[in-house]
């Protein structure tokens, strides 16, 4: 895919599994299409131990596997971010 494609597709992915994670209120534009580019690599790793293919190009099933990698990664990041009080 083209640079343009990516960044259209990251967007779209990183916007839909913010909305799932219920992040889409701190994260803006620019966060959701790294999130979602970070996603279909992910998602793609994830794919490929599984034997089958991940992210082939602008498609429903390539925007499946990048949310769901994209969920991952913001499930990992809030982990990551929560303020532990004691």
């Amino acid at each position: 895919m083209g640079i343009l494609a990516w960044v259209i597709f990251g967007a779209l992915a990183g916007w839909i599994s913010s909305l799932i994670m219920k992040t889409d209120s701190q994260q803006g534009a620019l966060m959701n299409v790294v999130v979602g580019i970070l996603g279909a690599f992910i998602g793609g790793l994830v794919m490929s131990l599984f034997g089958s293919e991940g992210v082939t190009g602008f498609n429903i099933r390539s925007l499946i596997v990048a949310i769901i990698g994209a969920c991952v990664a913001l499930a990992i990041y809030k982990s990551m971010s929560r303020k532990t009080t004691v």
